[in-house]
């Protein structure tokens, strides 16, 4: 336990902790012992939670929540959600990370980090999201930040035959998949280290995101990576 709790940076909690070494030892064990165990010995997650800021727009063009807090999936390639997070290195500088995820498996299909908030950033996103799966067409869910509501982002989806959904004004919940894969993000890599530099906090992303995708288990995907769920479905 303490082994495969150094090798994470103690980001595991008694559930996860659970799922990894019933995977390890080949062996079913009950969360509430893992539970007592930890506690006893001392060991907790030592992930952090932090709000997120919401910044008001005009949009030039809105759709209605298609999406409508369905978050499963039947399919690969069914339902992607998208967002943009703002994060911090060196003396309060600030990069923006945009990000698609599939809501079959969970899995991150693209990501972009860059140093500014733009409709490049998301247009790149949705860019490498299509070429690496060459004829999607996701229904898209965004919220109403003003990259996802202009009319250049509008052309985009339309030119990929996707069909475009959103969010709520003032309903985070719309986007609730994105929203929590962010929170795992900052409790589980972001918020346990300081970035001098751009690219030591690119290379974190870059880690984390890999570790997310191919290593951390999910409960529900079966106690699997989000990319070994997708390599069954594939």
């Amino acid at each position: 336990m303490f082994k495969l709790y150094e090798e994470v940076n103690g980001i595991y909690g008694y559930r996860r902790m659970t799922m990894n070494l019933s995977r390890r030892l080949m062996q079913r064990f009950n969360h509430k012992r893992i539970y007592r165990l930890m506690k006893l010995t001392g060991l907790q997650s030592v992930i952090r939670r932090k709000k997120k800021r919401y910044v008001r727009s005009t949009p030039q063009h809105v759709v209605e929540n298609l999406l409508n807090r369905e978050f499963t999936a039947q399919h690969t390639n069914q339902k992607w959600v998208t967002d943009v997070t703002e994060l911090k290195y060196g003396n309060s500088r600030k990069a923006y990370l945009s990000a698609i995820l599939d809501l079959y498996d969970s899995s991150i299909v693209a990501y972009v980090l860059g140093h500014s908030n733009n409709n490049n950033l998301v247009f790149k996103t949705l860019d490498l999201a299509l070429e690496a799966s060459p004829g999607a067409r996701p229904m898209l869910h965004s919220d109403r930040g003003f990259q996802y509501t202009s009319k250049y982002f509008k052309r985009k989806i339309d030119t990929a035959e996707m069909k475009h959904s959103m969010s709520r004004v003032g309903k985070c919940i719309d986007n609730g998949p994105i929203e929590g894969f962010w929170g795992t993000l900052k409790c589980e890599k972001y918020y346990l280290n300081n970035y001098e530099t751009y690219e030591e906090l690119d290379k974190a992303i870059r880690e984390y995101i890999h570790f997310y995708n191919y290593e951390r288990l999910q409960k529900r995907l079966s106690c699997q990576s989000p990319m070994e769920y997708r390599a069954i479905a594939a």
